[in-house]
Formats: C-alpha cells, structure tokens, sequence
C-alpha cells in the first residue's frame, strides 16, 4: 500500500440546464367523454351510495348526496363525464359493491 493522498473528484455544476419540451408532432386530440350513470335501485342504504361516490368518484359529500337524491327521485342520475378508460374504472369499482351503473358517450 502506498501512503500516496487521495485527491476528492471536481465538483459537478449544481446548475441544471432546462431543456425545451419537444413539439408534439402530431396535433393532440381530447378524449371523447364518457358519462357514468347511476342508477336508482331499493337495496342499497343512501348513507353508503354517498360514501361509495365520496371514494371512488372523489365527489364531495354534498355532490354524491345530490347524484344520490337524484338518482332515488328520478331513477337516474349523472355521477361524471370522463375519457372512456376512467369511466370504466370508476364504473367496475360501482359495480363490485353492486350499485348499479351504466356508461354512455357523452354527447
């Protein structure tokens, strides 16, 4: 072993380079939007409509309460409008707590 000392390595420039966002080459297009429906049914307790709503679509308390009230007074309700894949999502996780929804293409 040599008693040689050790040199530390040159610092690296804490300055970062911002880079510019690459153009799209094509133009982008929105998703066409999905309506999730729900439906009224004589099974399920409101109190847990509104708390499935409130967890899985991220209304608030008195948004999933009035989607709720809507769908038990008319039969039918808009919960959200969202790209396919979403509404399928939040439709399938409805579903498996056997609130009865359906999808539509938004107009």
């Amino acid at each position: 072993m040599s008693n040689s000392a050790v040199t530390p390595a040159p610092a690296l420039p804490t300055t970062a380079t911002k880079l510019p966002a690459p153009a799209p080459s094509a133009p982008v297009e929105k998703l066409p939007p999905w309506n999730v429906l729900l439906h009224n049914d004589e099974v399920n307790d409101m109190g847990f409509v509104v708390e499935s709503l409130c967890r899985f679509v991220r209304l608030s308390v008195p948004a999933a309460t009035r989607c709720t009230m809507e769908a038990h007074k008319k039969g039918l309700s808009l919960v959200v409008a969202t790209h396919r894949e979403h509404a399928e999502l939040i439709a399938e996780q409805l579903t498996s707590l056997r609130l009865t929804v359906t999808l539509e293409r938004a107009p």
